[in-house]
């Protein structure tokens, strides 16, 4: 870890690291075992946000750091951690770690440890080397490619050291068959699977956060895009008092589950003086060789993929949850990808699509 973490960063990140992350303290993600917290504890490596450095900062047991760091190991083994997957499951609890700076594991919590088997789970990343946490080297990216489902992750680092920020990627798989044809579900929550493909600008807060757990904490905890730069010097509104402009940002979403949307909710929680004007939500179908190509176009998709007006251009409020019925909803067909499109630019904190799950037997094209 360095102040160089401070910096911009330059290095262009692959495209999953849009997807959601599964261990981030935000969704639930969290610390059930470290050997050791000497400088710094285990629970830092989730935080959302970007790392700290403080150059004169110490405590009693040496530099502060804002990440896991454990001390120079004198004994056998390495130092490894435990991390729970967030996406809430029903899973076994263990004793809360508490406060564990300058500490690490005691003889009890090994032997409590030792009943998850964690040293024969199955390997996602070999050892691999990493580098300092220098700008131009600090972030490290490994693709997995078990499509299995996961609830715990083991970190090892050998023998000892730091780590910043440990982000773990991915889907929420829910298991969709327990789910009736007549629930009611959440079909973008990034619970049920729901997860970002692509969008136009995440100035301040990335999209993905729209499908997160609950409501918003606060403005980082949503997406906000810069201020648009190419709109008019003067504002002018139609008859809906929408605000005429040219431009716009858009976020796109695969469902968790295909369906037909029967209600919608945009929330533009904290966003008081930075929401959006407006917004309209497209919707299609899309197969996942199609996905991928869209993926790798970055969304400039051929001209035969014709997106579906599923809510049309509405005026939003700053600091208010938004409910959208059946009655205000223009398409009630099968859907498996979604296109949220905000004028001319601003911030919303949630977005929920509820519908009732159905699978697709063969594409709908207009």
């Amino acid at each position: 870890m360095s102040s160089g973490l401070k910096e911009e960063k330059t290095k262009v990140s692959p495209h999953f690291a849009q997807f959601n992350d599964l261990a981030s303290e935000a969704v639930g993600g969290k610390v059930l075992f470290a050997t050791d917290d000497w400088f710094a504890v285990a629970e830092n490596l989730l935080k959302r946000q970007d790392p700290e450095f403080k150059a004169d900062l110490f405590t009693e047991f040496g530099k502060w750091m804002d990440g896991w760091e454990t001390r120079r190991k004198r004994i056998p083994g390495h130092d490894w951690c435990i991390i729970q997957l967030g996406v809430p499951e029903h899973l076994p609890e263990l004793p809360s770690r508490g406060k564990r700076m300058g500490t690490a594991a005691s003889d009890e919590e090994f032997e409590l440890i030792t009943k998850l088997n964690s040293d024969t789970w199955e390997i996602l990343v070999p050892m691999t080397e990493l580098k300092p946490g220098y700008l131009e080297s600090s972030h490290s990216y490994f693709t997995v490619r078990s499509k299995q489902r996961w609830t715990h992750i083991r970190l090892n680092i050998y023998p000892d050291g730091g780590i910043a920020r440990f982000k773990v990627y991915g889907v929420g798989k829910r298991d969709w068959s327990a789910v009736g044809a007549n629930d009611l579900e959440d079909l973008i929550a990034m619970a049920n699977g729901g997860v970002c493909l692509g969008f136009s600008d995440a100035h301040f807060g990335h999209p993905r956060n729209l499908i997160s757990l609950g409501r918003a904490n606060n403005m980082a905890d949503g997406w906000e895009t810069a201020r648009r730069l190419d709109r008019p010097p003067v504002l002018k509104v139609d008859d809906n008092d929408i605000v005429q402009v040219s431009g716009s940002e858009w976020a796109i979403f695969r469902l968790g589950h295909p369906g037909v949307i029967t209600h919608i909710e945009i929330d533009t929680n904290h966003f008081k003086g930075n929401y959006p004007d407006s917004c309209k939500i497209d919707a299609y179908i899309l197969t996942p060789e199609e996905e991928n190509e869209a993926v790798k176009q970055k969304w400039n998709i051929k001209s035969d993929v014709k997106w579906k007006l599923l809510l049309p251009a509405t005026k939003l409020k700053p600091h208010k949850r938004h409910f959208f019925e059946s009655n205000s909803i223009q398409l009630h067909e099968v859907i498996t990808h979604v296109r949220f499109t905000i004028a001319p630019d601003g911030g919303v904190s949630r977005l929920r699509f509820w519908g009732f799950p159905r699978f697709h037997l063969s594409k709908q094209h207009q």
